[in-house]
């Protein structure tokens, strides 16, 4: 039973190697091409081979007929063609390769045949037809002699021809398996070996970037080679230094982005936490709720506000202010661009207004009542101080800046090149606009302005707005219009809150999703009684 292991373990040292070569594609491959070569090259050797071979044995069968076609010629030289007839069929039942033959005169003239007669005339080749051959074995010289025509048992030849072909082919087949054997056998180590060393070596490679991790030991990097594999492992070593290379490059790159990355969120965050807090500053700077609602609670007034800016800070700003005689400030304006430069003018506009409209009383006015800041002054005032101070800036602003008395309902105003601000009827409907009175607010000092005067009837509405709310545009870059504003005021409200909340609604369903482009605000002054 050892005996018999130790036998197998030996059948498999010799047969696993075997089947494992098996297994290479390209072993298959080189191995059905070398044996296809060698067939096809001793195929084509062995079809001359065979064609010589079977001349020979027709030869020779030719030869041992005509020797005893001779010796009859030779025995009876004075026999008829008659005699010579029955002379030559008699040699036939001991000769079994002598199957008949044809007898031709001197002169070609036909004599006789014995046994088989054969196909062949004086003037063809020989021929053979299955296992007999036909051939011309005496042809002599003379007006006596004759030519004689055999006709010949060939299966010995043939039989001959098929022990020769087997002998050859197995021959073939020996060299052809030990050809391609030893071609295997030989290029396995020098090349289907160092292909799947470098196969494996490849894998790694890609196992090795993929993890991140430090590169094995590669068998291609213990083999020097001057050939075309050689060049190929160079290429692959050099392939994987550079790629090791980049990954480190890109470590390197990807260190310094998330340091500065780091570095610029940090500066976000606190950039956020400063816009942030401008932002409760310029929302400090507009009027509280609870300031309108006192205005409001005193005088019989409803004022409302909507202000929703497109980015953290806003260049639209109103104002509800108290001045001295217990009249009421009313501010809406835009100032150009957007962003923190556009907040900090707002800032400034809105300050300059407030401590302009408290310096110069009114002129000229019959009302007792209005006797606070002249809103024309105010504007003028704020105009000149802009552009002066600050006009290599170029940054303006439309301002509307209007003085209410409440007890009678007058509003005096001007407009500094903004939207027309609208007087609504109770019942529904624009009955008036207060158009621009002069131009935009900073853009240069002496800028002539005029002021005007309106007085609000119970139940009418004031609403102001800034070009945020026309121009809202949705996904296809359709303007909101002042059109269709001008409808939502044809619809009676019973409040200034009412009214603000069916406007705002109506341009943000209009804008949808789409990113608000500019700042929208809308102010909303409307007379109980």
């Amino acid at each position: 039973m050892a005996e018999c292991n130790q036998q197998q373990t030996g059948w498999q040292r010799f047969v696993n190697p075997l089947a494992k070569r098996l297994k290479s594609r390209l072993s298959r491959r080189i191995v059905l091409w070398v044996f296809a070569s060698i067939i096809t090259i001793e195929a084509a050797i062995l079809v001359p081979s065979f064609k010589r071979r079977e001349r020979e044995l027709l030869a020779q069968l030719t030869e041992v007929s005509g020797g005893k076609v001779a010796w009859i010629l030779v025995a009876y030289p004075d026999a008829s063609p008659t005699e010579l007839l029955d002379r030559l069929d008699e040699i036939r039942p001991l000769n079994p390769e002598i199957l008949g033959g044809t007898v031709y005169a001197p002169d070609g003239g036909f004599v006789g045949n014995f046994g088989q007669a054969p196909q062949l005339s004086l003037e063809n080749m020989p021929q053979m037809h299955g296992d007999v051959y036909d051939a011309v074995v005496w042809s002599g010289p003379g007006d006596r002699d004759y030519s004689i025509i055999v006709r010949h048992n060939a299966s010995g030849v043939r039989l001959e021809l098929i022990a020769y072909t087997g002998r050859i082919v197995g021959l073939v087949a020996l060299i052809s398996i030990f050809l391609t054997v030893t071609v295997w056998m030989v290029l396995e180590p020098i090349l289907i070996t160092p292909i799947f060393r470098l196969r494996r070596d490849l894998l790694e490679a890609g196992d090795a970037i993929r993890q991140d991790r430090e590169p094995p030991e590669f068998y291609s990097a213990s083999i020097q080679r001057q050939d075309e594999l050689g060049d190929a492992i160079a290429a692959f070593q050099e392939m994987f230094r550079k790629i090791c290379e980049a990954i480190e490059a890109r470590k390197t790159a990807e260190s310094a982005l998330q340091q500065s990355l780091q570095t610029v969120e940090a500066y976000s965050q606190a950039l956020d936490r400063e816009l942030q807090q401008g932002r409760d500053i310029q929302r400090n700077f507009l009027p509280s709720s609870n300031a309108i609602r006192q205005v409001e609670i005193r005088t019989g007034w409803d004022i409302a506000t909507f202000f929703q800016p497109a980015r953290q800070v806003a260049g639209d700003f109103y104002d509800v202010f108290e001045l001295s005689g217990g009249v009421v400030g009313l501010v809406v304006a835009d100032v150009c661009d957007k962003g923190v430069g556009a907040a900090l003018f707002m800032g400034l506009f809105r300050s300059l207004i407030r401590t302009f409209s408290g310096q110069t009383e009114l002129e000229g006015l019959t009302d007792s009542h209005f006797t606070q800041a002249n809103p024309l002054e105010a504007v003028r005032l704020t105009n000149d101080y802009i552009a002066s101070n600050h006009g290599e800036l170029g940054m303006f602003a439309t301002l509307f800046f209007g003085v209410l008395d409440p007890e009678t309902g007058w509003l005096t105003y001007v407009n500094g090149g903004h939207e027309p601000l609208l007087v609504v009827d109770g019942k529904g409907g624009v009955k008036e606009q207060l158009k621009p009175t002069g131009p935009a607010v900073g853009m240069l000092p002496g800028m002539t302005f005029q002021s005007d005067r309106v007085q609000l009837a119970a139940e009418d509405t004031l609403i102001g707005y800034t070009d945020g709310v026309t121009e809202a545009r949705n996904a296809e870059g359709e303007f909101f219009t002042p059109s269709r504003l001008m409808t939502l005021l044809e619809i009676p409200a019973r409040s200034a809150a009412e009214l603000l909340d069916r406007i705002s609604t109506n341009v943000l369903e209009h804008t949808g999703a789409t990113e608000q482009f500019d700042d929208i605000t809308l102010l909303a002054v409307r007379r109980m009684s």
